[in-house]
């Protein structure tokens, strides 16, 4: 059975309306010519392909060229890309709720697919203008048999590039090749570390295998998140909504996944700071601009990335950095990359805190 929208009725969002409703909330992009538009898709396209080199001889990370295509967006494709992701990526819960909304009926899954996928859009539209470039994991769905080596793929969002290199009076040429550089560190460590991939999508499945799907247990969630986001909002606890709707055992592998997302964001920074001196001439004003940045924003905003969680998100890139740098000072670069050995050397949360507590554990 079909929604109208195209979905089909079992579908836990119905995502052809999220990117739908999103589409309708998109902000405008900066204002721009063709042969402006013409001359940011190909200094992208180029600067990621020599950002490649420079990434792999200072990580010491030896990936395999040409694996994860660079595909140059706008914010519409974006939001088309993260729909399509987050189809793939919730599969496994989808297909657990399948099962059980077959007893409660159709129409009920459908009405609440359309809700779902409204509240999905106006994310997607929010976040589609804060995003200058993201690596996909998880691209492609399925193995493609026409392209054997394929592993993700690395988007860079045009006019979010543009907006912010003009918000900050940087130099354009030098931030595309500062953006591109901690992208492409990102599609380096997944083709570089072949079952990193493979492992996120496990802890996440994980996630969503142990997801609560009675109404009155989730009931009783919502009624501690209301009275824990109150604190929350008012500054007496660090809590976003999707700390808020977990099980114990889902903060587990929660806290897991926080720690491969820290290590993963704070070694692309530290990648792009360690290159950017001898490729960027003014890579210290825009990392000082852009951080400057990260942490600004009207209260409205900073109260939708708190509860978000997108805060958290700030605090992965600068734990991740100082666990790279520490860790990188005491056993050097080699030392530092037995971190992408296996799933059993990456640093818990703990020791992102503490990066001397992972060093004694892999180093003695």
């Amino acid at each position: 059975m079909s929604t109208a929208e195209g979905g089909t009725a079992a579908e836990m969002v119905d995502w052809q309306l999220a990117t739908g409703v999103a589409r309708k909330l998109l902000r405008p992009g900066p204002v721009v010519t063709r042969a402006e538009a013409d001359q940011v898709v190909a200094q992208l396209r180029q600067f990621a392909a020599e950002s490649e080199h420079h990434v792999r001889e200072f990580s010491g990370l030896q990936a395999t060229s040409a694996t994860a295509p660079v595909v140059i967006v706008d914010r519409p494709g974006w939001v088309q890309a993260n729909a399509d992701g987050f189809k793939t990526v919730l599969a496994p819960l989808a297909d657990k709720l399948r099962e059980k909304q077959e007893k409660s009926g159709a129409l009920a899954s459908a009405v609440g697919s359309r809700v779902t996928a409204i509240e999905a859009g106006a994310l997607l539209a929010f976040l589609s203008s804060r995003v200058l470039g993201q690596f996909d994991p998880f691209y492609p769905a399925e193995p493609d048999p026409s392209r054997p080596g394929l592993t993700g793929r690395l988007l860079l969002v045009a006019p979010n590039v543009m907006h912010v290199e003009s918000e900050l009076g940087v130099v354009p040429r030098d931030f595309r090749l500062w953006v591109c550089l901690h992208e492409e560190t990102h599609r380096v460590q997944f083709t570089a570390v072949p079952w990193l991939r493979d492992h996120l999508r496990s802890e996440i499945a994980l996630f969503l295998d142990q997801a609560e799907l009675d109404a009155s247990a989730y009931a009783a969630m919502f009624r501690e998140a209301v009275q824990r986001l109150g604190r929350s909002v008012k500054g007496e606890a660090e809590l976003s909504l999707v700390d808020l709707m977990q099980s114990p055992e889902q903060r587990a592998v929660l806290d897991r996944l926080t720690a491969v997302m820290s290590l993963l964001e704070g070694h692309a920074d530290f990648v792009m700071d360690g290159v950017g001196p001898s490729v960027i001439p003014t890579v210290d004003t825009i990392r000082s601009k852009f951080t400057s940045r990260r942490s600004s924003g009207n209260p409205v905003d900073q109260l939708l990335k708190r509860l978000l969680g997108l805060d958290a998100k700030l605090k992965q890139y600068q734990d991740g950095a100082a666990f790279v740098r520490r860790v990188v000072d005491r056993v050097g670069m080699e030392g530092f990359n037995k971190v992408w050995t296996g799933p059993n050397t990456l640093p818990t949360k703990h020791e992102i805190a503490t990066p001397d507590a992972w060093v004694s554990r892999l180093h003695g």
